[in-house]
């Protein structure tokens, strides 16, 4: 008689159990849940972390010499002798970065003809970034890619091209001839790399009214005389006073981004030519 209402009594027992243990169950899997975003959490914070902490190495050169000054008088005289001693500073909107100048000399011999010369030295330097690099490493790139640029000036002619010595940490010299209705200009780019400065140096020549054309070993030679001092002035400028080898502490920490120096090889030719 009294089986029924036992047997009746287990089953609402269980019953009333069976929800506790899946409460329980549930809590027991949010637990885990929590510890796993925690981890996911950590993880996730340690390449930021990592980044945060990363320092780049600081440019060697601090500053640029004025433009105008990295040639001395003596080799002005050689290369543009009726230029005078003033040269034509370029344009720059900041001269710790970027600096150009440019001189050019007509040595008219009347009804014998004429003999044109045309020289400019271009400057750039590059600063250190942590998302870009180093500023030997993006001063390499530029260069590299400057280098291609003064290779495939347009209309040039006889183009040759080499890598020179003792000019900066590499240095590549190009020539080329350009036939304009006043003559053949014989350009000579030298495009050179010190450290995170390139530096670009353009001189062309002509003979003009009639006068022969100047011998173009003479012009690569006088053009690659130039570009080493330019290069030394680089250096000693950071020699100077205080300065030393390295950059100094308030110098910018932003890079040179896009920037361009103020004449390129295919511009100078084509200004003067």
């Amino acid at each position: 008689m009294h089986r029924p209402a036992q047997r009746l009594t287990r089953i609402l027992v269980c019953a009333a159990v069976a929800p506790v243990m899946l409460v329980a169950a549930g809590c027991s899997s949010d637990s885990s849940s929590g510890d796993d975003a925690k981890k996911d959490s950590g993880a996730q914070s340690s390449p930021s972390a990592t980044k945060a902490r990363t320092v780049v190495k600081e440019a060697a050169y601090a500053k640029l010499p004025e433009p105008c000054k990295v040639l001395s008088s003596k080799t002005l005289g050689e290369l543009v002798p009726k230029a005078g001693k003033a040269g034509k500073e370029g344009k720059s909107d900041d001269t710790g970065t970027r600096g150009s100048c440019s001189w050019d000399s007509l040595d008219d011999n009347g009804v014998k003809g004429s003999q044109f010369r045309w020289l400019s030295v271009s400057l750039l330097r590059f600063e250190s970034d942590a998302s870009r690099g180093t500023g030997e490493k993006l001063a390499a790139t530029y260069y590299a890619d400057h280098v291609d640029d003064a290779q495939a000036v347009k209309d040039a002619k006889n183009v040759k091209s080499e890598p020179v010595s003792g000019t900066g940490n590499e240095a590549t010299s190009v020539r080329y001839e350009l036939k304009k209705k006043e003559g053949t200009f014989k350009q000579q780019t030298i495009v050179a790399r010190a450290e995170n400065v390139v530096l670009t140096l353009d001189y062309n020549g002509a003979g003009l009214a009639g006068d022969k054309s100047p011998s173009a070993e003479d012009l690569s030679k006088d053009a690659l005389k130039a570009a080493k001092e330019a290069v030394e002035a680089v250096v000693a400028a950071n020699q100077a006073g205080d300065a030393g080898a390295s950059p100094s502490k308030s110098a910018s920490k932003s890079p040179a981004k896009d920037a361009e120096p103020s004449a390129s090889p295919s511009k100078s030719a084509a200004k003067k030519d």
